[in-house]
């Protein structure tokens, strides 16, 4: 089962997109708010691979700062069988090199993936999984009036078990 290393956002941000999740649920559309599980919220996944186990031992503070700005941008789709509406995040160097290291410590972790890598990163911030073309016709059309740009920082560094269904911070802004 997929486990992940991913960024959480402060709680101004964290709002911003829980209402553009909101806006998708109240049009009656795909939304990861549909998603009730306490451990849903918006983030930025840095890597992701089939086990981290000696991730956590690896960890150094010096090279993984948490606290970082952090800018939404525009929409962007990732196309497959069904659509994923997400947010672009701006690359600022911080997090470029925040990701770089993270690769770094989780690269060699068995079942790592290789669109996680460094120049084939893209991050962002899911807003909808699972969309049919008609179904992101419409969100993009219910979404045309939000905020172009959402800005914060980051808050915590937290990993995701999906087969243990847990999540835990591996580090959190001071």
């Amino acid at each position: 089962m997929v486990q992940s290393l991913e960024l959480i956002l402060d709680d101004t941000l964290d709002a911003a997109v829980r209402r553009e999740w909101q806006l998708l649920l109240d049009s009656d559309l795909p939304s990861q708010g549909r998603h009730t599980g306490v451990s849903n919220r918006p983030h930025i996944t840095l890597s992701v691979a089939d086990e981290m186990d000696e991730f956590d031992a690896r960890i150094d503070d010096e090279y993984l700062r948490i606290g970082m700005p952090v800018r939404l941008g525009a929409f962007v789709v990732f196309r497959g069988k069904h659509a994923t509406l997400a947010r672009l995040v701006v690359p600022s160097r911080q997090l470029v090199d925040l990701h770089a290291r993270a690769f770094e410590l989780v690269g060699d972790a068995d079942g790592s993936r290789s669109h996680t890598a460094p120049g084939k990163w893209t991050p962002h911030v899911t807003i909808a999984r699972r969309m049919t073309r008609v179904e992101l016709a419409e969100a993009l059309l219910r979404l045309d009036s939000v905020q172009p740009d959402l800005v914060g920082t980051t808050s915590a560094l937290r990993r995701w078990d999906g087969e243990g269904k847990r999540e835990w911070i591996v580090r959190q802004n001071r």
